[in-house]
């Protein structure tokens, strides 16, 4: 398994490392992965999680606290400090 230059990890290298068999599915030991794959196979297992809006349903006081949310921005508009400013103020903070 190797890193690509993008970043992402390449998954095809699992047949020598990282693998066992579980119910006649191969699945990934992780205990075998370094950090960079974990963070790699987190980051792929949330975004295909994503791909379907019922795999990760939502209850009805989050369904509640997500109206309320938008309910705000509509009202008040983004409310924050842009980046350059967090980055300004922490730089004038470590001098």
């Amino acid at each position: 398994m190797h890193v690509r230059p993008t970043g992402a990890v390449d998954w095809s290298g699992l047949v020598d490392r990282g693998r066992m068999d579980f119910m006649g599915k191969p699945a990934v030991d992780v205990s075998l992965l370094s950090e960079d794959e974990r963070l790699d196979l987190l980051d792929r297992l949330w975004e295909s999680l994503g791909r379907d809006p019922h795999a990760l349903p939502l209850s009805s006081g989050q369904r509640a606290e997500l109206d309320r949310r938008l309910d705000d921005l509509e009202n008040e508009g983004p409310v924050g400090i842009q980046w350059d400013e967090v980055v300004a103020q922490i730089r004038a903070r470590a001098r």
